[in-house]
């Protein structure tokens, strides 16, 4: 349940997202180069929504704040969601069917988030030990495990101390 009068995060995943977005969007241009892929229009947009979002965003809240941006589907936000979680530049938080931007383009790494119950927001958490006991485990069990999202919910520090 919401409180009544909503608190404000600085990012949906505070360890893990750039303060500097347009920085961070040049940065994300030179690793899409170095891919030998392009961050389009649509794509960078939707990178940059996602990086000024205070919370997780869905693709079509996306959608409407694409503000016409040339003929923007469902489809095509879709497509450029898979394209920035394919580099490295989101994440998906699968039980809410909604994507953060993730400032780790250095590395491929699973995600591990804090969802709060109470306000919405997700944060992203490096817990590398877990990553790696989860690696360990799945290995030992004959799985090769690619991809992982582990989601934690309960409440967030902020709300908490209210």
């Amino acid at each position: 349940m919401a409180h009544a009068e909503p608190h404000t995060h600085v990012h949906a995943n505070t360890p893990c997202s750039p303060q500097d977005v347009d920085s961070f969007l040049e940065e994300a241009e030179l690793l899409a180069a170095r891919r030998g892929q392009r961050l389009t229009k649509i794509r960078r947009k939707v990178l940059r929504l996602l990086l000024e979002s205070s919370e997780p965003s869905k693709a079509y809240d996306l959608l409407a704040n694409l503000d016409g941006e040339g003929s923007a589907k469902p489809p095509t936000v879709y497509r450029a969601l898979d394209f920035l979680q394919d580099v490295g530049l989101a994440h998906k938080i699968e039980s809410l069917n909604a994507y953060v931007a993730c400032g780790h383009t250095s590395h491929k790494h699973s995600a591990v988030f804090l969802i709060c119950e109470e306000c919405g927001a997700a944060e992203e958490l490096h817990a590398t030990a877990t990553t790696e006991a989860l690696k360990s485990e799945t290995k030992a069990a004959g799985f090769q495990m690619r991809h992982a999202v582990i989601e934690a919910r309960g409440v967030c520090r902020v709300c908490a101390a209210e």
